[in-house]
């Protein structure tokens, strides 16, 4: 699909000179508060949220900051992606790179998921190759890699998160700041809401590509933001504010709780000890074993299969009781007086 069969802007973004002025203001103050390492490496997909991070980080830093455009490879408009981000770039003269993947799914796996993963993985593989010089100058090895979520994908994510039973971990949606593979990784756009990005785009003219799936209402991110998030401002205009607030509390419990569980686990052993585990309330039970699960085995049980686990070490009492269950993508048994995972 060449780039001019897709929407380019949003039909009815043509802000007054007012709100132009009042989203420069909230942009740059959010670009004035991100205080990165540099060189700086945004991921850029060619959407409205990410132009505007990559032009703003840009303008702030001329020279120290790149671009990464993942190629999925999913749809027929993944190559007109490309030819919009290839033509930001040389407007503004950062330097990018194309990384074409293929995201297809294994049988069982969320597509959303895998495509997420792998999405995560080229990022840090491309931002942590060298980089052609520039002007005869060799190019830094990127130390930062930044993320145009904005506010709007914040309440998504936690509305998802409530609409599937989540704890606390997934209440607390999208973090700010984290490290991963020697990078800092960051999302400065999260106080922002989506609009303001594109009236600060559309302010000056510039050009932006709409992915055709971000309509697809068989997509339950897609229903959220086009039926709940009107709703939403309506009924509690300053829900954005309030949603994040919640979702730090939330990260704040989960910091605590994984807090524990570290500690929880150093005093049960690893592989836990059913008698040790027996002492702890059932909270903290669940609490370390889900730990325990997660941090040495890499995967993680359902709610159902958690319970199980935890009725059967209550019960646990005789030397002959057994126990083996499926728990995430393996198995938990008892070895003697310990639990054992495999899989």
């Amino acid at each position: 699909m060449p780039i001019t069969d897709l929407p380019q802007n949003l039909p009815g973004t043509s802000p007054d000179a007012e709100s132009g002025v009042a989203s420069g203001a909230a942009l740059g103050a959010a670009i004035q508060r991100f205080a990165p390492p540099l060189p700086l490496a945004v991921a850029f997909s060619g959407g409205a949220d990410s132009t505007a991070l990559l032009l703003a980080c840009a303008e702030r830093w001329p020279g120290q900051v790149v671009a990464i455009h993942v190629h999925h490879g999913l749809q027929s408009a993944a190559d007109a992606f490309v030819l919009q981000c290839e033509k930001t770039c040389a407007q503004h003269a950062v330097p990018l790179k194309i990384c074409r993947v293929d995201a297809r799914h294994a049988p069982g796996q969320s597509p959303e998921d895998a495509a997420r993963q792998l999405r995560y993985a080229t990022l840090i593989k491309a931002a942590t190759e060298p980089w052609p010089a520039q002007g005869g100058v060799p190019m830094p090895a990127v130390r930062s890699l930044a993320l145009a979520q904005h506010a709007d994908d914040q309440v998504e994510t936690l509305l998802l998160a409530l609409s599937r039973g989540a704890g606390v971990a997934g209440l607390a949606a999208m973090p700010a700041q984290w490290s991963r593979a020697g990078l800092a990784w960051y999302r400065p756009l999260l106080d922002l809401p989506g609009q303001v990005l594109r009236d600060w785009l559309a302010a000056r003219g510039q050009e932006w590509v709409e992915d055709p799936s971000n309509a697809d209402a068989r997509y339950t991110r897609n229903r959220i933001r086009a039926q709940l998030l009107p709703a939403l401002h309506q009924a509690f205009p300053q829900f954005r504010a309030t949603f994040a607030r919640s979702s730090r509390h939330c990260a704040e419990a989960a910091e605590l709780l994984q807090e524990m569980a570290q500690a929880d686990l150093g005093a049960v052993g690893n592989p836990p000890r059913i008698a040790a585990l027996q002492a702890l309330s059932p909270a903290r039970q669940a609490n370390v074993l889900r730990h325990w699960l997660r941090s040495v085995h890499a995967t993680t049980p359902s709610a159902a299969q958690l319970d199980q686990l935890l009725a059967q070490v209550g019960v646990c009492r005789t030397r002959g009781h057994r126990i083996h269950l499926k728990m995430g993508r393996g198995f938990v048994r008892r070895l003697g007086s310990v639990l054992d995972w495999y899989n």
